[in-house]
């Protein structure tokens, strides 16, 4: 907890703008993902700490989320992004390699919340970067977050799973929320 917390008045605050630090952070004990079981947006399910399942295919490549069972298709067809992309909870994401990395460009995804208790833009657009580890053991997320709503600079973050091809995901399919959420824990 306390390094989440330094993380978050260290590193992220000083790259909010003053939009986004009028509510921030954001309390945790508000989150209609625990008082609703509504399904994450794109901002923070990338970071979720839960498994993680990559399928290639010749055009596309398909992912799928452990927390929330949230599933996303990155297009490898070579499309063009429209000027103004219908906003959705993940957004519309073109990808390519550059040798074995693969590269992510992320648009049009519904202003939402973020894995560091801030609220995010439609503006947002992130780049993603996925390459392996030399042993082959471990994927490695780098991510360049960009809002002019929300970040004074681009934000840099990083993430890594572990190869664990043993796994299953499970649904969320017994979501139940809190009969009262005012009993939830609240962070001082």
């Amino acid at each position: 907890m306390e390094a989440s917390n330094y993380q978050r008045d260290e590193y992220i605050r000083p790259l909010l703008t003053p939009a986004a630090l009028e509510d921030f952070p954001w309390d945790p004990a508000d989150d209609p993902g625990f008082l609703n079981c509504e399904p994450w947006g794109f901002a923070r399910q990338i970071f979720a700490a839960h498994q993680f399942e990559i399928r290639q295919f010749a055009d596309r490549i398909e992912m799928r989320y452990g927390e929330w069972d949230g599933r996303r298709t990155i297009y490898l067809d070579g499309r063009e992004r429209p000027e103004h992309p219908t906003p959705s909870k993940f957004g519309l994401s073109l990808g390519h390699f550059e040798g074995d990395t693969l590269v992510v460009e992320t648009a049009g995804v519904t202003a939402n919340r973020t894995l560091w208790r801030s609220f995010h833009s439609e503006r947002l657009r992130t780049t993603e970067r996925y390459t392996r580890d030399d042993a082959g053991g471990r994927l490695l997320l780098s991510v360049v977050m960009e809002d002019p709503w929300g970040l004074k600079a681009p934000l840099h973050m990083q993430k890594v799973w572990r190869w664990a091809p043993e796994e299953e995901i499970a649904a969320y399919v017994d979501c139940v929320p809190p009969s009262n959420p005012d009993e939830l824990v609240r962070e001082p």
